[in-house]
C-alpha cells in the first residue's frame, strides 16, 4: 500500500482540483457553454505531471476536432488533476478520466460531444477517447500501448493526440497490478468509481498510479 503521507497527497490534488467547486464557482459543475464551444488551437501540447514522471502529449485538433475541442476544455479547468489510471493493461491501453469527485462525474459522464471520423490508427503512444458507443465521448481516454491496437479503427475509436518523444517510458511505468475490471476481472469498478469517488479507489485500490496535474504548455495558432 501507499504510505498515509502519500494517500494525503492524492487527496489534497484531489482538493485544489475541486476548490472552486466547493465555492459553486467551477466550471466543471456550472460549466460554460459559451467556453465549450470555443475551438482548441490548432495543435496544443498538455504535460500530464504523474506519480511516476510526467510526460507531453500533443493534441491536433484536424485529428478528431470535436474531441481536441473536449479535452482542452477540461484541461484548461484542471479536470484531469488528481484522477487515477484505472485501468492499465499492458500491451492494450492505460485508461483514465473517471474524476473522483463523485459531483463531476455525475455531470460529465453524461455530458456527450459527437463522434469524430477516425483519420489516424491506434497505433502505440497514440491518445484516444474511450466510448461505449456511437457518440457517446465524454472524459475517458486512453493511450494505446501496443501497434497492434489498428482493430480499434475498425469500431470507431478516433486518436486525437500522440504521447511524445520519451513519454512512453512513464507510461510503460504505470501500476498495472490490478488488471480488467468487471465483469471480466478484479479490477477497478467504474460505476463505483463514479457514485463513491476516490474513496472507493483509495480504499481497494491503493496503488494506483494517478495525474498530479495536467497543464497546456504549448498551443499553436488557433482558428476564428
Amino acid at each position: 500500500m501507499r504510505p498515509p503521507a502519500l494517500l494525503t497527497r492524492v487527496a489534497a490534488a484531489a482538493a485544489l482540483a475541486f476548490a472552486a467547486a466547493c465555492a459553486g464557482t467551477s466550471p466543471l459543475l456550472k460549466p460554460n457553454a459559451r467556453a465549450e464551444r470555443l475551438a482548441a488551437p490548432d495543435t496544443f501540447v498538455v504535460r500530464f505531471t504523474t506519480t511516476r514522471g510526467p510526460f507531453d502529449v500533443q493534441f491536433i485538433r484536424a485529428w478528431a476536432p470535436h474531441g481536441a475541442d473536449r479535452v482542452y476544455y477540461l484541461v484548461r479547468n484542471r479536470y484531469y488533476d488528481g484522477v487515477r489510471f484505472f485501468r492499465v493493461l499492458p500491451g492494450f491501453v492505460a485508461q483514465f478520466g473517471e474524476s473522483g469527485d463523485p459531483r463531476v462525474a455525475k455531470l460529465w459522464d453524461v455530458r456527450t460531444i459527437p463522434d469524430d471520423p477516425v483519420r489516424q490508427s491506434n497505433t502505440r503512444g497514440m491518445v484516444t477517447f474511450a466510448t461505449a458507443g456511437p457518440n457517446t465521448r465524454t472524459t475517458q481516454l486512453f493511450v494505446n500501448y501496443s501497434s497492434n491496437n489498428t482493430r480499434l479503427d475498425k469500431l470507431g475509436f478516433a486518436p486525437l493526440g500522440r504521447v511524445m518523444d520519451g513519454g512512453m517510458r512513464v507510461v510503460d511505468s504505470l501500476y498495472a497490478g490490478y488488471g480488467e475490471g468487471p465483469p471480466k476481472g478484479k479490477g477497478p469498478d467504474q460505476d463505483r468509481m463514479a457514485a463513491e469517488g476516490d474513496r472507493y479507489l483509495q480504499r481497494n485500490y491503493p496503488k494506483l498510479d494517478w495525474i498530479r496535474s495536467a497543464r497546456v504548455v504549448h498551443e499553436g495558432r488557433r482558428r476564428r
